[in-house]
């Protein structure tokens, strides 16, 4: 049998109302990914499966009804727990689309050729998508997944090329 890889789609953030519907922060673009079932995983424990009831938008994120959890109390206690997906169950992309999940650990460029860091985490804030870029003297780059600031994603060479704004970098780089 071989190993199940999961993929993360969304974190709980809180629960919503008082018969154990949840809100999520949903990172796909996917709302398929939130039918049938999920797996959901606290910490570093094993992922477990829980069937989904529904699934709604909610001012920007996504609120979840799990078959498992039909109280506040329950929903209280999936504060900050992931939502998984099998990767045999992700779409398939076209050659212009990424997993977020292949990006991570690549090294990121500046056009001119100019190593910046490897992306070693993502944050999404209001919506936005945002990589954590880590320098190879630790510093964090907080930087702004746009299409413009975006040049190049090569999947095969591990490198991403990037454009970032004026000021940006030296934001985060510059001697404190």
């Amino acid at each position: 049998m071989t190993e199940t890889h999961f993929i993360e789609i969304g974190l709980i953030v809180k629960p919503h109302g008082l018969r154990g519907e949840v809100c999520v922060n949903y990172f796909a673009d996917s709302p398929f990914l939130l039918k049938g079932s999920v797996w959901l995983q606290k910490g570093k424990s094993k992922p477990v499966e829980h069937k989904v009831v529904s699934s709604r938008p909610h001012k920007g994120q996504e609120l979840l009804t799990l078959e498992s959890c039909r109280d506040r109390n329950c929903a209280e206690e999936l504060r900050n727990v992931k939502v998984l997906v099998p990767d045999a169950d992700l779409p398939e992309l076209t050659e212009e689309e990424v997993y977020l999940h292949q990006l991570e650990g690549m090294n990121v460029m500046l056009e001119n050729g100019t190593l910046v860091g490897r992306i070693t985490a993502f944050q999404f804030n209001l919506g936005a998508e945002v990589w954590v870029i880590t320098t190879e003297d630790k510093k964090e780059v907080l930087f702004p997944a746009t299409e413009e600031f975006v040049s190049d994603i090569d999947i095969e060479n591990a490198t991403v090329t990037i454009a970032p704004p004026p000021g940006l970098l030296e934001l985060y780089l510059s001697e404190k």
